[in-house]
């Protein structure tokens, strides 16, 4: 349903957004040098040269478009979340092309080009995108080139199914009506009529019949559980016919991450929940992981050396505190810390959090677990592989038997690794505050993971992550 449209769609999108940026960089520097709104002082370079630029400039926009998921065919977006995600993308894109011409080229370009470029290619790419949008939807509004689809079944699936093709009317899929189980009462189903049954009954007209009488080329089944026993009958009823069929399996309030499909060697396999961090994704993280704790190890050492004298000065004990966390498919590591409490600390209490005040810390200890400077060994961690940089928050396993007890979808934030930060910690949620608020934030980063999110992270984390008021 989806894919026809995007594969349509996203290649009319692809080749506007690349004719756009092509154009509006050669404009800029018609703009720079014609139209005085800066006086130029160095002279007027030589068009040819920013003309050479152009094919460069499209592959860099539609490669970074692409690792961003701007053309993603898995979804649709409203046109904030749209708008959102194309101005992120440009801005990424504006710094590697700056980069890559100042880095590798001996020609500097005018920085008053670059800047009309950005700002001007900002607008133009958010308001062909929208043009265009609101050009299909006018399109479609008048009728023309609709499919039209017949729904099978009844229930939950199939509402959500209806409210989403109203939702983006763009894709031209209009419904002709709903068949469902001869038991049901039902004469509509969220405002689309009820227009025939399913069932043993021989007086009901046959689907292939119904299929005709409105003129439908989609069929889409999404029976209830209970009613999957209909299934064979209704598939056997459709094998002559030449309509799209769709089948939408009656699951949908166990996908949490997401779904997809997978064609296994002509077999249908639904992945539910599955990880997002795969393939390239996977290893430019672990890359990243590797250099930036090598680095931070390398430049924090002296820092790291100054804590470890003075934790091992205040108080008995040593200096790292090694405890057991669970991480990455459930598995348990050893997590590092700076020692911030007695030895004794749960000797009488058993595993217990921190509060405000607890009398466990040592003389420096609540210094640095105000300012997390007692993660900072867990870079060591991240260089072994036992955490990312980013991810949810590793929780001792005895804890965690708890909480997947109580909280739905809790062992879900063990999809990926877990990290010294997380987007849980950015946003507040950090020490003993609301465990469901947390995972719903793990739960948003594992769905909307991206390598640029990571980074994202890590400079709020830099910005407000390290001093928290939950920190105790």
């Amino acid at each position: 349903m989806l894919k026809r449209y995007h594969n349509i769609v996203g290649g009319v999108f692809r080749v506007v957004d690349a004719c756009v940026i092509g154009g509006v960089w050669l404009a800029a520097y018609w703009i720079r040098f014609n139209v005085p709104i800066i006086e130029v002082t160095k002279g007027f370079p030589k068009f040819s040269k920013y003309a050479a630029l152009t094919p460069l400039v499209m592959a860099l926009w539609m490669t970074v478009f692409s690792a961003l998921k701007v053309y993603q065919s898995r979804r649709m977006l409203r046109r904030t979340h749209e708008v959102h995600l194309l101005l992120r993308a440009h801005g990424v894109a504006i710094l590697f092309f700056i980069a890559l011409t100042y880095l590798f080229s001996e020609y500097k370009y005018s920085r008053a080009v670059m800047m009309y470029f950005g700002v001007l290619g900002a607008f133009m790419i958010v308001f062909f995108r929208l043009v265009l949008r609101n050009a299909l939807r006018a399109i479609r509004k008048r009728g023309y080139n609709l499919r039209y689809a017949l729904l099978i079944g009844e229930g939950k699936a199939i509402e959500t199914l209806i409210g989403r093709i109203e939702k983006f009317p763009e894709l031209g899929l209009r419904i002709s009506g709903v068949i469902t189980h001869e038991s049901s009462v039902l004469q509509s189903v969220c405002g689309k009529p009820v227009i025939g049954h399913f069932g043993e009954n021989p007086r009901e007209k046959p689907i292939a019949q119904l299929i005709r009488e409105t003129a439908a080329d989609r069929v889409v089944i999404s029976l209830p559980r209970h009613q999957y026993g209909d299934l064979d009958r209704i598939l056997e009823s459709l094998k002559n016919e030449t309509v799209d069929i769709q089948l939408i399996p009656d699951i949908h309030e166990y996908v949490t991450l997401g779904c997809e499909i997978e064609d296994f060697d002509g077999l249908p396999i639904v992945n539910l929940n599955d990880s997002p961090l795969n393939g390239w994704g996977a290893l430019a993280k672990r890359i990243t992981d590797l250099c930036v704790s090598a680095l931070a190890l390398l430049l924090l050492s002296p820092l790291l050396l100054l804590i470890g004298a003075l934790v091992k000065l205040t108080s008995k004990g040593p200096i790292l505190y090694s405890q057991e966390r669970m991480g990455l498919d459930g598995k348990t590591f050893r997590m590092l810390k700076f020692r911030s409490m007695r030895v004794d600390a749960e000797l009488a209490t058993g595993a217990v959090w921190a509060i405000p005040s607890d009398d466990r810390r040592t003389a420096i200890g609540a210094f640095l677990r105000a300012t997390s400077l007692d993660e900072l060994p867990q870079f060591w961690n991240v260089f072994l592989g036992h955490m990312s940089l980013v991810g949810p928050r590793p929780e001792r396993p005895v804890f965690v038997q708890q909480f997947r007890k109580d909280i739905a979808h809790y062992m879900l934030r063990h999809k990926v690794k877990s990290g010294i930060t997380g987007w849980a910690q950015v946003n507040g949620w950090r020490g003993n505050t609301s465990l469901e608020r947390r995972i719903e934030c793990d739960l948003f980063y594992i769905r909307n993971w991206s390598y640029f999110l990571d980074w994202k992270i890590l400079f709020l984390t830099l910005w407000k992550g390290f001093i928290n008021r939950n920190a105790y």
